[in-house]
């Protein structure tokens, strides 16, 4: 991207883009004017679903990757100042990355940015086979990119806390999908591929949560997980400036993520 010399990128499970909207999403939007914000779990089938100024709020242009295989299901948006070089969210007719709205790419001058919504793999054996597998392709192919040169910056729900600290109870959890050995182990694998977890980099020992169980009253009490991340290409995150959770904003069981470059 070019100016400004500074980009602040958002990451967010809303739960619902159009929920969002009716809590404040677009005046929270115009008010902090982001650089970059890419939402997970949107909930639409299509673009037309949604009010003209929630498609293409003003300043921003607005792009979508929509689950056509259930309805009110996943999905992935991407709003940005500036409009990128290519966007993509086709991967190919068997690839699980071209599947229920989960991912989108988008190449900038600096750097090409994927919005992931990662499978969730609590709901039994096979989704949480499918999970793995989504995983495994997903490391493939942004190793891939790396291989190409490319910076590579990927942020979004990732749906699993990676180290003990990244969840409130770690010995109650060790069975649960999340938290399960075979995915913490993919992202010990990620690293090993050359990508940093921002926030653990910069913080090292900080306790903080992006996901709290609604049901249970959980985020009263921070009783929570860290499924939510930036991960920067190890040679990018000298650009980095900050990384911050917005705990504050409510509107979801998930708070946003922000990250700070230096351009």
């Amino acid at each position: 991207m070019k100016n400004p010399a500074s980009l602040s990128l958002l990451s967010w499970n809303v739960n619902g883009i159009r929920a969002a909207e009716r809590k404040g999403f677009l005046e929270w939007l115009h008010q902090h004017r982001y650089s970059v914000v890419c939402l997970q779990e949107t909930k639409i089938s299509h673009p037309d679903q949604l009010s003209r100024a929630l498609a293409q709020p003003e300043g921003y242009f607005g792009y979508f990757h929509c689950a056509t295989e259930k309805k009110g299901y996943s999905g992935t948006a991407v709003y940005t100042r500036e409009e990128p070089f290519e966007v993509k969210t086709f991967f190919g007719a068997d690839s699980l990355l071209s599947r229920e709205g989960r991912v989108m790419e988008l190449h900038f001058q600096d750097f090409v940015l994927l919005n992931i919504y990662f499978p969730n793999g609590g709901s039994g054996d096979e989704r949480l086979r499918y999970k793995m597998r989504f995983y495994a392709e997903f490391l493939t192919y942004v190793s891939d990119l790396l291989a190409q040169g490319k910076n590579v910056i990927f942020c979004g729900d990732v749906n699993t806390a990676h180290r003990e600290i990244d969840l409130a109870r770690p010995k109650e959890n060790q069975k649960t999908s999340g938290f399960l050995p075979e995915e913490r182990a993919w992202m010990d694998d990620m690293a090993t591929a050359g990508f940093t977890d921002v926030f653990r980099q910069m913080h090292p020992d900080a306790v903080q949560y992006s996901w709290w169980d609604m049901k249970t009253r959980a985020r009263e009490r921070n009783i929570g997980w860290r499924i939510d991340y930036f991960f920067v290409n190890q040679k990018f995150v000298s650009r980095v400036n900050e990384i911050e959770y917005l705990a504050d904003i409510s509107g979801s069981d998930h708070c946003p993520v922000k990250m700070t470059l230096h351009i």
